[in-house]
């Protein structure tokens, strides 16, 4: 190494580290027109004073969902006054008291009394707000299956859509986000019957689309020549195992601490090995903390055998949950589509097809995760 590949120890590889946060906001959203351009038709009523289409955004982790919503609300906000657009994370805001809460201050400007009053007065000071200022809401429920979790979403979901019904005036639109329409398992007749929601599905980023999106990224993120193709390829490889832009920028930013920590001026192919090494754990536990209970348990069946054929593995996760098997065949299927188990047809079998599943990652490591989880 010659004295000008030494980083000198007030220097850095990032131009903006900001770039690389997982709750960015970029402006260059390419792959993702359809879905945007959907989203927008949907919400277009409401720029007019009426209530919107409800929409349904379906696909895995890290395919732009949440940075979709983001986008379109961020337009909203800049051009749209009449209309109160807001972002509702499930996993955090799980109750339908915590829901409301996060609309009342998204309103208001404050926090409702943490005690003292009850879903029903908290509603009604929504809604008496919207039909009185002539505001049309829009709520995004991001991960909306935690509520089905939690016991809540037909409340939440019911309150919302038929709020036009008991108090006329009132203009709601709802978009459900979920990693897969499954998920939406509890929601009752009455919900579904007013949510209709226009399907909007966003697949997995290709090689290609993923390479595009890191370049973006590389080029505002850090300083000319710190990422050679080589280094972005072998981060895109690693990102194709799990589907999830956001374990390339990850990677991205940790790689160049790694190459920062060695007082070099390029990261180099070991420091990415070495921080997939250091975060892939961190990235199946996530991406495994996000299933539904039943997806958990069927995933820990598979992880404590070898190899078992479906048949077999039905037995024993039907004993365990009493769930029938339309349902266990359309976990089998999520959990392959979410890259955490392969579940290929055989030419063995009664019948001449039986399907062998089995993990894709070390049992232990799959184990160890979902006790975390």
């Amino acid at each position: 190494m010659t004295g000008n590949d030494i980083l000198l120890w007030d220097e850095t590889l990032f131009k903006d580290l900001s770039v690389l946060e997982p709750d960015y906001l970029p402006e260059y959203f390419p792959h993702r027109d359809s879905q945007l351009n959907a989203l927008r038709f949907a919400l277009k009523p409401a720029l007019r004073g009426m209530r919107p289409l409800n929409c349904l955004m379906v696909g895995p982790p890290g395919t732009g969902k949440t940075s979709a919503i983001m986008k379109v609300f961020k337009e909203i906000e800049a051009h749209a006054p009449g209309v109160v657009a807001v972002k509702v994370n499930c996993q955090i805001d799980s109750t339908r008291f915590a829901v409301m809460s996060r609309i009342y201050r998204q309103l208001f400007g404050i926090s409702p009394p943490n005690s003292g009053i009850a879903f029903r007065k908290l509603f009604e000071a929504v809604v008496n707000f919207l039909i009185s200022s002539e505001k049309v809401l829009v709520v995004a429920l991001d991960d909306l299956n935690y509520l089905c979790c939690e016991g809540h979403a037909n409340e939440v979901m019911y309150s919302l859509l038929r709020a036009h019904e008991q108090y006329p005036g009132a203009k709601i639109g709802v978009i459900g986000i979920v990693n897969d329409a499954s998920d939406l398992y509890c929601l009752d007749s009455r919900v579904n019957s007013v949510f209709l929601p226009e399907e909007i599905s966003f697949p997995r980023y290709e090689e290609a689309e993923l390479l595009d999106i890191l370049k973006d990224r590389v080029r505002y993120g850090f300083y000319p020549k710190v990422v050679s193709g080589e280094v972005l390829e072998l981060i895109v490889s690693y990102v194709e195992k799990t589907g999830d832009l956001r374990v390339g920028i990850d990677l991205l930013r940790r790689s160049g601490f790694n190459a920062e920590r060695r007082g070099s001026r390029m990261i180099l192919l070991g420091d990415v090995e070495k921080a997939y090494e250091a975060s892939k754990l961190l990235h199946l536990c996530r991406g495994i903390s996000l299933l539904s209970d039943p997806e958990k348990q069927l995933l820990e069946l598979i992880a404590k055998k070898d190899e078992t054929k479906a048949g077999e593995l039905y037995k024993s996760f039907h004993e365990l949950t009493q769930l029938g098997y339309t349902r266990f065949y359309g976990m089998v299927n999520r959990l392959q589509m979410l890259n955490y188990v392969d579940a290929d047809f055989t030419g063995k079998g009664k019948r001449g097809r039986t399907r062998i599943i089995k993990t894709k990652y070390e049992a232990a490591d799959i184990l160890n995760c979902l006790k975390k989880a």
